[in-house]
């Protein structure tokens, strides 16, 4: 059977058990403050449990895309050391939403396995949730009883809380579980050991396949659990794991899940892979083939690697899979690129967004593995000489300090450190690379730690919001929670009719006031978790419970509300004069400035900026008018020619936007008509990753602000040349100044004539060698003509200049060709630089430094005439 049919009878067996089926959501996560990727398939459901939202249907099945690399569920340093853990796995669920529950559950998964996918019986065993007193909770009886109608009683094993009490995370829906594990050790194997011993014991071939989890608690953030509003259930069975039993094999990438990869890579790198555990070159491929999967599907969901947040996961992820592929499988140039198409033919049926984003992740990921093996070519340079100075001075512990500023400043692995220092003999100062580290990590845990209470519920009122109609409202609170971070204390407010916009879709959350008889309270921030507008404010009112007018900063509405329609407008016009290609792939809208990132694979010339700005405020200058489509269903907005975004997840019912013939599903706050926004200015155009271009751009009040600005600048000008015809006289300054410049330059070259048959009385000779040391404040330029002048002209000759031109120190070494054998102008070069903080290199005839402190370039000096 192969793993896509085994999927495929999934999601059959559970749709004709009246399952809705639906599609896998995201794997990156935009709307949810716990979360930064899907790491469970229950994930796109929270709402659902929490009672936030209507479920679609009372019992759905899917299978969705997960990714496990940060926070309490992180499998990352697993991942190619044995066979079955993943960053990326496909989640196989069936759900009930208030519908059907523990016996239904276990009855399906029990048919499914062993009727439908024909697992012999007796390789199965299960485990209930014993109980727990500390948190007075009772053995799970029930899931007991039912096993028993299916399975002997001395299968069943009771599980403790780590292993069978589910919690997605510190708090959230939360509930016992019954695993399912299978032995798939052989006959002789089983005979020796129970495989009843081997049950949650980490053992390779006795594996857990499918969990059974039974919500019905939600942990509270002081620790306390309460009673959802209804029993739901929450099953997941990992793919990958289930094409192992089903397969006959005894590890994961021995299914056809990896076997293509795993075959395209013996193709790329030829390397025969052996299926060896400790092997480091198999663990390299495997390390290979399961990343890109992570990576592929991330970039396609709209994640693109980057420096920080969820894109630095990303970015790790990616490197990591490129280090092993140099230390281990000798790639040196880019490849894992070519996976993507694998990925493609594989898995596109069932994840079409890995189809649609095909080229975009395939540039991406080779522009990032350019970029990544240069930094390990420069880190390898780096290293070179931190190990010449540790062997030097006679020592052999490479500093811990050293292996973490590679890896932290340089990205350079550290396990690639490590390796190398011991071919040089050298041992790495473990504790001190781990001091550092945890520095880090509680740097890290400080500026973003934030203790969050539980809701204390004001009122029970419909939670709405209303400000695409209204900018202030009359409203009440109907819940509120505590918030503490590195700032102070802060209060998060719920309101019953809001007309705060809290940020999503690329637009800032609108900022504003409450007010009431106690006086006026500043909402700082507006932000959307679970389906609940939620307003940031500094003090809490004393009369929680009294009415309260709302009123929205309406300056930065305004502002911010033009520069969301202009994105509109600008997405059309690139489509038009670039190609049907662009896609949005990011954005910023805020009241100053608004950012645009789209797929484009080449600096947009000088002519298509112009031809797209004058194609954008023509159609301001039309005054076109907002058509609003509220809550109409997708499909409808699809068949209206609508444009939906990059790496957004859209439900059954959508709002659509038209500007004339620009149509798109969004979000946000939009002007009535497109003379609103005023005016549209390009102000910068850059690359962010391959194959993505970004566009910041100013309208409104600011495009203002940008041409006032330029008018002063220009009378000021007009000023300072006394003349109205600035050009005119800007190009006469540029011409007498290229005359003074040449005349600067012949003078320049008299000096260094005179200062080389100067200096050439000033060489100090020993041993049949001559040495000259000078200080200068001439400039590089004829410091370097001097330095070859003499170099020229004096045999057995070794000069060094140590300059202060423009206050910064450097120093210019030179060595006679007939020297260059017994002295070394770079080594000479990166000695005397320490004493100025500062490096360089070159070759052993000439070679320069620079360096940061001025005040050495007399230790400098003084540590030349030793020389």
């Amino acid at each position: 059977m192969t793993s896509q049919e085994i999927r495929q009878k999934f999601l059959d067996y559970f749709q004709s058990k009246g399952h809705l089926i639906v599609p896998s959501a995201p794997i990156v996560l935009k709307d949810d403050p716990t979360l930064m990727f899907s790491n469970s398939g229950m994930t796109q459901f929270k709402d659902y449990f929490l009672g936030y939202k209507e479920p679609k249907a009372p019992r759905i099945a899917d299978t969705q895309k997960c990714l496990r690399v940060s926070g309490k569920h992180n499998d990352l340093d697993d991942v190619g050391r044995d066979t079955y853990h993943h960053t990326m796995f496909e989640m196989l669920g069936n759900w009930s939403f208030g519908d059907y529950f523990k016996k239904e559950a276990i009855g399906f998964a029990w048919e499914l396995l062993t009727e439908v996918y024909k697992i012999p019986k007796e390789n199965l065993y299960v485990t209930i949730f014993e109980g727990d007193d500390k948190e007075n909770l009772e053995r799970d009886q029930d899931a007991y009883n039912f096993w028993k109608e299916h399975i002997a009683e001395d299968r069943i094993i009771n599980g403790n809380k780590k292993d069978n009490f589910w919690e997605m995370g510190e708090s959230g829906p939360c509930g016992p579980c019954s695993e399912i594990h299978v032995d798939l050790r052989s006959e002789e194997e089983k005979a020796k050991v129970s495989g009843l011993s081997l049950v949650n014991n980490d053992h390779p071939q006795v594996v857990e396949i499918w969990n059974n989890v039974f919500m019905e608690f939600n942990r509270k953030a002081d620790g306390t659990l309460e009673k959802l509003p209804a029993q739901h259930v929450d099953t997941g069975m990992g793919f990958e794991r289930l094409c192992m039993a089903l397969q006959g094999k005894t590890s994961n990438y021995d299914t056809d899940v990896f076997t293509p990869l795993i075959a395209k890579v013996e193709g790329l790198t030829g390397k025969k892979y052996e299926g060896i555990l400790e092997n480091e070159k198999d663990i390299a491929i495997r390390v290979v083939v399961d990343h890109i999967r992570a990576v592929a599907f991330a970039i396609a969901d709209g994640q693109l690697p980057s420096n920080g947040g969820a894109g630095y996961v990303i970015r790790r992820i990616l490197r990591r899979a490129i280090s092993y592929a140099y230390r281990f499988l000798g790639a040196k140039e880019p490849f894992l690129y070519q996976l993507v198409a694998v990925l493609k033919s594989e898995m596109g049926t069932y994840f079409p967004e890995i189809v649609k984003q095909e080229n975009l992740v395939t540039e991406v990921i080779k522009e990032e593995e350019a970029s990544f093996l240069k930094t390990i070519e420069h880190g390898l340079v780096r290293l070179d000489v931190i190990i010449k100075d540790t062997l030097s001075k006679g020592e052999k512990v490479f500093p811990g300090a050293e292996v973490f500023e590679l890896y932290d400043t340089y990205g350079f692995p550290a396990d690639l450190s490590r390796i190398i220092a011991e071919e040089k003999q050298l041992t790495v100062d473990e504790i001190g690379f781990e001091e550092e580290m945890q520095k880090q990590k509680n740097r890290s845990k400080k500026s973003s730690a934030q203790k969050v209470y539980d809701w204390e519920v004001v009122a029970e009122l419909p939670e709405n919001f209303v400000g695409y109609d209204k900018t202030d409202n009359q409203v009440k609170i109907t819940r509120y929670r505590k918030v503490e971070n590195k700032d102070g204390v802060f209060y998060q407010i719920v309101l019953n009719e809001t007309p705060f916009y809290p940020e999503g879709g690329g637009q800032v959350g609108d900022k504003g006031t409450l007010e009431n008889i106690e006086g006026q309270f500043e909402v700082l921030e507006t932000k959307k978790e679970n389906g609940l507008v939620i307003s940031l404010i500094q003090n809490l009112p004393q009369n929680i419970s009294t009415e309260f007018t709302a009123k929205v900063d309406t300056k930065d509405r305004k502002n911010t509300q033009a520069n969301h329609s202009v994105t509109h407008l600008l997405h059309e016009a690139l489509r038009t004069v670039l190609g049907t290609h662009v896609e949005q792939k990011g954005s910023f809208v805020g009241p100053d400035y608004l950012r645009f990132d789209f797929s484009h694979f080449s600096k947009l010339s000088e002519d298509e900026l112009s031809t797209v700005e004058a194609m954008v405020n023509a159609k301001i200058k039309e005054n076109i008018a907002l058509q609003e489509f509220r809550n109409i269903p997708i499909a409808e907005a699809m068949e209206k020619g609508a444009m939906a975004l990059f790496g957004e997840k859209y439900g059954d019912s959508v709002r659509m936007i038209q500007f004339g013939s620009s149509k798109e599903l969004c979000g946000g706050t939009h002007v009535k008509s497109t003379g609103e926004i005023g005016h549209f200015k390009l102000v910068a155009e850059s690359s962010t990753a391959a194959g993505i271009r970004r566009i910041e751009a100013i309208s409104g009040d600011k495009a203002n602000e940008y041409f006032q600005n330029l008018e002063n600048q220009l009378k000021e000008i007009s000023t300072l040349l006394k003349s109205k015809d600035v050009v005119k006289s800007i190009e006469k300054l540029m011409d007498e100044n290229a005359i003074l410049k040449a005349e600067v330059e012949a003078l320049k070259k008299e000096k260094a004539k005179g200062e080389i048959s100067n200096w050439k009385n000033d060489f100090v000779e020993a041993n049949g060698k001559k040495l000259l040391v000078k200080k200068s404040s001439m400039d590089a330029a004829s410091i370097k003509d001097i330095v070859f002048q003499l170099k020229k002209e004096v045999a057995g000759a070794v000069v060094v200049i140590i300059s202060d031109a423009g206050d910064k120190p450097m120093i210019t070494v030179g060595v006679s060709a007939d020297l260059e054998n017994s002295h070394n102008a770079g080594n000479i070069v990166k000695d005397l630089a320490k004493e100025i903080q500062g490096g360089g290199g070159g070759n052993p005839g000439f070679a320069t430094a620079g360096g940061k402190n001025l005040a050495g370039i007399e230790n400098a000096y003084q540590k030349a005439l030793a020389l």
